[in-house]
C-alpha cells in the first residue's frame, strides 16, 4: 500500500506541475525576446538568430555540435590527469575515453568506470555537466523541428537550432537545475569541492570518503536524462540521494520535462485536447510498466525473500523495495538510466520489466525531447493503421502520410531494434563478448540484452554483473550509442522536412479523431505491439527463460 501510495503522490505531482511548466516551454522555445547572454553568444559565433534552416541545415548544425562536442570531452577525459582538479586521477585510456565521450554527447550515459575513482572535478563540472544539459537540450530541439513540421503549413523551415539549442539551455535546463539543486542540497546532498578524506568508522576503523559538487550535478544528470552517476552506485550513495524525501525528488524530476513537453507539444499545435490525449497513453503505457515491475518484484518462490518482505539484496534499506521498483521504473521508462538500486539484483521477471520499458521506445514519457518525438512516431503508426481501417488517406494534424512520410517513420521504427538485436547476437556469439558476462545461462544473455538496449535507446541503466571496461564492448557500445542516437534523428528530421512543406488538408467526417477513447485504445496497443514484434523472441530468450528456469 505505501508504494502505491508513493507513487500516486509523485505522479501527481508530476500532472499537477506539467501544466505550467509545459505552457512556459511553448513560450520560451518558440519565441520571446533574446536573452543578453544568448544575444552575446549569437554575436561571438556569427549566428543569426532571426534566420532559420531547412530539414538538412538543421541536421548539418546538429551533426557539427555533435562532432564538437565529442572531440572536447575526449580531450578532457584522455588528458585529465595534466589537468587542475583532477583529484589525482590520471587520464582515461583512449577506448574509455572515446567510450565515455560518446555516451554523455548521446545522452546515454554508461559508464564503464567508477566515479569516484576515475574522474575529477573539472570532468564532471566542465566535461559531463556541460554535456548532460546540451545532449539533453538536443533532443528538444529536434522535437522541436518536428512539432514545427507538423504545425507550420507550405514553408521550408524548420527553426534555428542554434537558436532552439541556446534557449533550451539558458531557459529551461539551467533555472530548473538551479532551483532543483538548492532543494536537493537542502534536503541532504552533497556539495563542496573537497577531495579524498579519511572518517572515523563506528568500528574504530577509518574510511576514505570523497566530496564533490554532488548537488549541482544531480538535478542535471536526473532531469535531462543523462542518469550519469557522481559515484559508482549513483543514486543508491547516500551523497547523492540520502533520504526518501530526496529520492521523491528525483524521481518526479526524471517524470517532469519529458511529461511537461506533451503539454507544450498541444499548446505549439493549438490542441491541448491532443496534449491530455497523450498524456492518457503515456499514463497508461508507464502504469502497465510499474504494476507489473511492483508485480515481480512481490512474487517471492523462496523462503529468504518472504520472510524479509522482499528481494532486498541490492536495495538501499533507507529508499527499500518499493522505492526501488518505482525509481527504477521511472529511470527506464524516461531515458535517465539512473540507479538507486542494483538492477542485477531484481527479480528476473523485475529486471526483464525494466528493459521492456526501454524496448518500449522510451515513450512513457521517454527522454527530453526523445519521448516525444517517440512518441508521435507511434501515434503516426496508429493514424496509419486506423487510416487503414477506415479505407483513407491517414492523416494527422491535418497532414497526409503518404508513402514518402510513412517510410521515414517504418526506418525509425527499425533502427533500434536492429542494432539491439545484432549487437546482442555479436557479443553473445563472440569469446570477447561472453569474457564480460558476470552470469552464465539465460541471466547472462540477459545483462548483455539489457546493456544494449540501454546503450541504443540512450537511457544507460546498467545491470552490474556485466563486466563492459574492455576494447570490445568499449567500442561496440560506441556504434550502437551513436547508430541509435544520430540516426533516428535523420529520419524524425527528413520527416519534419517533409511535412513542413505540406498545406494541411481540412478534416471532414472521415477524418481520423486524434482524440478520445478510441484513439488512445489504438495509439496505446500500437506501441505494445510494435515492441512485442521487434523483442518478445529475445526476452523469451532473456529475462523470461531466466525467471522460469533460474
Amino acid at each position: 500500500m505505501f508504494s502505491w501510495l508513493q507513487a500516486l503522490f509523485i505522479l501527481g505531482v508530476v500532472v499537477i506541475l506539467h501544466v505550467p511548466l509545459g505552457d512556459y516551454m511553448a513560450r520560451a522555445l518558440d519565441g520571446g525576446r533574446d536573452l543578453r547572454v544568448e544575444r552575446a553568444i549569437y554575436r561571438v559565433c556569427g549566428i543569426d538568430p532571426d534566420s532559420e534552416q531547412n530539414w538538412r541545415g538543421y541536421l548539418l548544425a546538429l551533426a557539427s555540435f555533435t562532432v564538437i562536442s565529442i572531440a572536447a570531452l575526449f580531450g578532457l577525459f584522455w588528458l585529465q590527469g595534466h589537468l587542475p582538479l583532477s583529484l589525482g586521477h590520471s587520464g582515461m585510456k583512449w577506448d574509455l575515453s572515446l567510450h565515455t565521450a560518446v555516451s554523455f554527447v548521446t545522452n546515454t550515459s554508461w559508464q564503464n568506470y567508477a566515479g569516484e575513482t576515475t574522474t575529477g572535478h573539472l570532468a564532471v563540472m566542465a566535461g559531463l555537466g556541460v554535456q548532460g544539459v546540451a545532449s539533453g537540450s538536443v533532443g528538444i530541439c529536434v522535437a522541436l523541428a518536428l512539432v514545427r513540421g507538423l504545425t507550420r503549413r507550405g514553408v521550408d523551415e524548420l527553426g534555428n537550432f542554434w537558436v532552439d539549442l541556446l534557449r533550451n539551455i539558458f531557459r529551461i535546463m539551467m533555472p530548473l537545475a538551479i532551483i532543483f539543486g538548492l532543494i536537493l542540497i537542502l534536503l541532504g546532498v552533497e556539495q563542496n569541492l573537497m577531495g579524498p578524506h579519511d572518517a572515523g568508522t563506528l568500528a574504530g576503523g577509518t574510511q576514505t570518503l570523497i566530496g564533490g559538487p554532488v548537488g549541482s550535478w544531480e538535478p542535471i544528470k536526473i532531469m535531462t536524462g543523462d542518469g550519469g552517476g557522481f559515484f559508482n552506485a549513483s543514486s543508491a550513495h547516500p551523497f547523492e540521494n540520502p533520504n526518501a524525501m530526496s529520492n521523491a525528488v528525483e524521481t518526479i524530476l526524471m517524470l517532469l520535462i519529458p511529461t511537461a513537453f506533451l503539454r507544450t507539444f498541444g499548446r505549439m499545435a493549438g490542441n491541448l485536447r491532443l496534449s491530455w490525449t497523450l498524456l492518457i497513453v503515456v499514463g497508461i503505457l508507464f502504469g502497465l510498466l510499474l504494476t507489473s515491475g511492483v508485480l515481480a518484484q512481490e512474487i517471492h518462490s523462496n523462503t529468504v525473500s518472504q520472510a524479509v518482505g522482499g528481494p532486498v539484496e541490492g536495495t538501499e534499506q533507507r529508499i527499500g523495495v518499493p522505492g526501488s521498483t518505482l525509481f527504477g521504473v521511472s529511470a527506464t521508462a524516461t531515458a535517465d538510466g539512473a540507479v538507486n538500486s542494483s538492477y542485477d539484483s531484481f527479480t528476473s521477471l523485475g529486471g526483464g520489466v525494466l528493459v521492456a520499458a526501454m524496448m518500449l521506445g522510451e515513450i512513457a514519457p521517454g527522454g527530453t525531447g526523445s519521448g516525444l518525438y517517440g512518441l508521435i512516431m507511434v501515434l503516426l503508426i496508429a493514424v496509419f493503421l486506423g487510416g487503414l481501417m477506415v479505407g483513407r488517406t491517414p492523416e494527422f494534424l491535418g497532414k497526409r502520410l503518404g508513402y514518402g512520410e510513412m517510410r521515414l517513420v517504418v526506418l525509425y521504427a527499425l533502427v533500434a531494434p536492429t542494432t539491439i538485436l545484432t549487437l546482442s547476437a555479436i557479443a553473445i556469439g563472440t569469446n570477447q563478448g561472453r569474457t564480460g558476462m558476470g552470469n552464465p545461462g539465460a541471466h547472462g544473455f540477459t545483462e548483455i540484452l539489457f546493456a544494449y538496449t540501454s546503450n541504443v535507446m540512450g537511457n544507460g541503466a546498467s545491470m552490474g554483473g556485466l563486466s563492459g571496461n574492455t576494447v570490445f564492448y568499449n567500442l561496440t557500445m560506441v556504434v550502437g550509442m551513436a547508430v541509435g542516437r544520430y540516426l533516428p534523428m535523420v529520419f524524425v528530421l527528413a520527416l519534419a522536412g517533409k511535412l513542413v512543406a505540406q498545406h494541411p488538408v481540412p478534416a471532414t467526417a472521415g477524418t481520423l479523431r486524434t482524440q478520445g477513447s478510441t484513439f488512445v485504445v489504438l495509439a496505446t496497443s500500437s506501441a505494445i505491439i510494435l515492441a512485442l514484434l521487434n523483442f518478445l523472441p529475445a526476452l523469451s530468450l532473456a529475462p523470461l527463460a531466466d525467471g522460469i528456469l533460474g
